[in-house]
């Protein structure tokens, strides 16, 4: 499965991409995320609880992020184990481009997954997935212009 789209962002690069990278920001923003801390510069663990069609999850993962691309973007790949619900897997390509004062993110993701969830179907997959990150992308452009308030624990 491929998703990809952009948004435009009201703030310059340099706050974007920092804000891609800050772990209240990401947790405050990924729907499910019970918790995400940072392993290393490269490495994040999260806890996610999704649903999906019928099927309710609770998924333990890791991300890794290649930040060589910076500022322009970066990418991620992650895995997550969701026990009986089976597993999903996959990454994204994210494109910073500045447009005067805004920037223009554009996202690529892959994904798959196997187990219980593989069964429900390769069209509420999908649909889900678009669901999930259009959901996260615009709460992440709420963020960037403070119609929300994110809450800062020792999650830094």
């Amino acid at each position: 499965m491929e998703i990809a789209d952009e948004i435009t962002i009201p703030a310059p690069r340099a706050e974007v991409y920092a804000a891609l990278n800050d772990i209240a920001i990401l947790k405050a923003c990924i729907p499910g995320c019970e918790s995400l801390e940072r392993e290393s510069d490269t490495k994040l663990v999260a806890k996610v609880t999704l649903k999906i069609g019928p099927v309710k999850a609770k998924f333990n993962g890791t991300v890794m992020l290649d930040q060589s691309k910076a500022p322009d973007g970066f990418s991620l790949s992650g895995e997550g184990e969701g026990g009986l619900a089976g597993f999903a897997k996959g990454g994204a390509d994210v494109t910073l481009t500045e447009d005067g004062e805004t920037t223009i993110l554009r996202y690529e993701a892959k994904a798959e997954t196997g187990g219980k969830i593989a069964q429900l179907g390769g069209r509420l997959i999908t649909s889900t997935a678009k669901k999930l990150s259009k959901n996260f992308f615009e709460k992440f452009e709420k963020v960037m212009i403070g119609e929300i308030e994110i809450e800062r624990g020792d999650a830094r």
